[in-house]
């Protein structure tokens, strides 16, 4: 099979396509003919170097997609063949043909092209275990999302706006905003010309917002602590500006704030079974009547990988960046 396979780590230009065997399913899992992949930030990571794969996970990079099964592993009932699903995987995606544990599969609903279903498994499963299991954001509440024109920022103003949050967001220019607001944002925030932090305290008339999700790190960290109010909860899932912070600690005892967060890749394939069974009883009924879908910003074929890999760190893209397989 055609696959993306850098030898060695490097800039997008290491993303050739070469000759790989086709995997083969184990007990538990499925064997997919790949029409389209979706491309995330951790694999711009892995190709420069900085974010291996998690043991037993291919070298391969590409962490969702969305195709056709034609083989089933051991324990896997014969009725998922032939059926168009999209998934979450460890690594494998870039390419023909890719292995995914059948429970972390979700079905293909018409109203989903095979380039909207790959953008979805990465980006669903990572906003809905951060914001809405580990931050406890539920109706009426007030999040603020880093990253607001991002796959997971356009995810999470998507998820929001079905489960009655009130989304502000943060974005690095005025079409960006405009962006974030056409999808449906509350607010958003330039941070480029504006403090965040005082934006958020007029725009909540003090009170503060009951959850941050953030990706950036760093020194946003304690700037997010002023944005939250009594009781709020901070859910870090990225470190783009670093991964230490200083901290006050006795505010955050005063205003009893909860400071969390998570990596899904490394995660096991029970834990990511349970998310799929939760995202298929409480989201998926949204997908199927076309209330959910990704934001697709830009398509391009397997062998021009680099180029996707381009796009995302020029920073300009807004929704997700997916990979289409002849």
């Amino acid at each position: 099979m055609r696959a993306i396979d850098p030898a060695s780590a490097g800039g997008p230009d290491v993303l050739e396509p070469v000759e790989r065997p086709v995997p083969r399913p184990e007990e538990g899992e499925v064997l997919i003919r790949v029409a389209a992949a979706g491309v995330n930030r951790p694999d711009v990571l892995q190709r420069q170097g900085g974010y291996p794969p998690p043991p037993g996970a291919p070298s391969i990079p590409g962490l969702e997609v969305a195709g056709t099964v034609v083989a089933v592993g051991e324990g896997v009932v014969d009725v998922m063949l032939g059926q168009p699903v999209c998934a979450l995987v460890a690594g494998g995606g870039y390419a023909e043909y890719c292995v995914a544990p059948a429970g972390q599969c979700l079905p293909v609903p018409e109203c989903l092209s095979m380039v909207q279903a790959a953008a979805m498994p990465e980006t669903l499963f990572t906003v809905w275990t951060n914001l809405f299991e580990r931050g406890f954001a539920g109706d009426g509440d007030t999040v603020l999302v880093h990253g607001g024109t991002s796959g997971i920022g356009t995810m999470a103003i998507a998820l929001g706006n079905l489960f009655g949050l009130t989304v502000i967001v943060t974005a690095g220019s005025d079409a960006k905003c405009k962006a974030a607001l056409d999808l449906g944002a509350a607010h958003a925030i330039n941070y480029r010309e504006q403090d965040f932090v005082e934006v958020v305290r007029d725009l909540t008339g003090g009170r503060g917002v009951q959850v941050v999700l953030d990706m950036v790190g760093g020194d946003y960290l304690p700037r997010n602590l002023k944005c939250l109010g009594e009781d709020g909860r901070h859910v870090s899932i990225a470190v783009q500006r670093g991964t230490e912070a200083t901290i006050p600690i006795f505010d955050i005892m005063r205003r009893r704030l909860t400071l969390t967060g998570s990596t899904l890749r490394p995660r096991d394939a029970q834990f990511k079974s349970m998310v799929a069974d939760e995202l298929a009883h409480h989201v998926w009924p949204h997908v199927e009547q076309g209330l959910l879908a990704p934001v697709i910003d830009a398509c391009f074929p397997l062998a021009a990988a680099a180029d996707g890999h381009r796009r995302m760190e020029a920073g300009d893209h807004v929704g997700k960046i997916v990979l289409t397989i002849d």
